[in-house]
């Protein structure tokens, strides 16, 4: 006996046939080593370099541990890999956001850059301050911030130049300068307020006006009280 179409016992059958599973799109190898590369960004940024195991990245990724080993040879390369795009990363920021041309407004400008990729860029910021294996002592947080002291330097040695200070201190006041702001930036990850213009204000108005009144040669009180 043919069942009837729409009777109980054809659509019964319909129902007992299982659906087919979508196909699983496979990843290209550009894109797998994306993904890799962003899932161990986040995880380092959570438990930093020692804490992080390629288990745990495999496992996000939902592939075996020896495809993450052929793409990056192991923990350490994968780690320099992550270290190294967030250090181009907010080293292009800085140098492309300094482009005014008075010293005060460059201050504000690197303030408020390094404060807006802390902001929009917490896990990549997370991963540079955090502790780094010795093998990447070159591509860390303070290396980030050597560069942009140098770049400070040059504004300063010029600017030392034309109020008839001594351009070699300019280094010096450089790595103050940015100093101040990075260690800020790593409070301001934490308690997020006040909010980042407020900050950058308060850090360019401590400096501006301390480099506006500078001694040509100062001195310390105690030792001046002791002598």
């Amino acid at each position: 006996m043919t069942d009837v179409p729409g009777s109980d016992a054809s659509s019964a059958r319909r129902r007992a046939v299982p659906a087919a599973k979508p196909s699983r799109v496979r990843m290209s190898a550009t894109q797998r080593r994306e993904q890799l590369i962003s899932i161990a960004r986040q995880i380092f940024a959570e438990r930093g370099f020692d804490a992080t195991s390629i288990e745990e990245v495999s496992a996000r990724a939902k592939i075996s541990k020896p495809v993450v080993y052929e793409h990056f040879g192991g923990k350490e390369g994968l780690y320099a890999v992550v270290v190294d795009r967030e250090v181009r990363s907010l080293l292009d920021r800085i140098s492309t956001a300094l482009t005014a041309g008075h010293p005060r407004e460059l201050l504000e400008q690197a303030a408020l850059t390094l404060l807006t990729y802390i902001e929009e860029e917490t896990s990549g910021f997370r991963v540079l301050v955090r502790e780094s294996p010795l093998m990447s002592a070159t591509g860390n947080f303070s290396s980030v911030m050597n560069d942009v002291a140098h770049q400070v330097e040059h504004i300063l040695g010029a600017e030392f130049s034309s109020r008839g200070y001594d351009p070699k201190l300019a280094e010096l006041y450089s790595q103050a300068l940015v100093g101040m702001v990075a260690l800020t930036g790593r409070w301001w990850l934490e308690v997020r307020k006040p909010r980042k213009e407020t900050v950058a204000a308060h850090l360019v108005n401590l400096a501006w006006n301390g480099l506006s009144h500078l001694e040509a040669k100062p001195g310390l009180i105690t030792v001046r009280k002791r002598g």
